[in-house]
């Protein structure tokens, strides 16, 4: 299980540094430069987020099959980092898109679901 699940989380990992990417290449080579600076800062933030969730879960699983304490799963600074990026895109507005952070935020979102709507087209 444990072995899956890291596999899973490359795979997701790999997908966002995809999308991390093509967002930068939009953002040099298109006239768009606030819109895809935006997304990027918000899917910047949806990798952080999905990161630091998918390490949670890791240490949750770990310490109920241990029988130890079980820890938080870090949702304020989740939501903490979400909102320091929406405070960024509003202060630096000639820079970042508020709307396209917002979309961008639920980049890693997205990206599991796609990835678990195709592992389980293959299974």
């Amino acid at each position: 299980m444990q072995q899956v699940n890291k596999m899973i989380h490359a795979r997701q990992c790999k997908w966002m540094l995809y999308l991390l990417a093509l967002l930068m290449l939009g953002a040099g080579f298109t006239p768009y430069q606030r819109i895809f600076l935006g997304l990027f800062l918000g899917a910047s933030v949806s990798f952080f987020s999905m990161w630091l969730l998918q390490r949670k879960v890791r240490q949750f699983t770990e310490a109920v099959a241990a029988h130890g304490r079980i820890p938080a799963l870090g949702t304020f600074s989740r939501m903490a980092a979400s909102v320091l990026a929406v405070m960024l895109a509003l202060r630096f507005d000639a820079y970042f898109h508020l709307i396209a952070v917002v979309i961008g935020l639920a980049a890693g979102y997205i990206i599991i679901f796609i990835d678990s709507f195709f592992t389980s087209l293959k299974d």
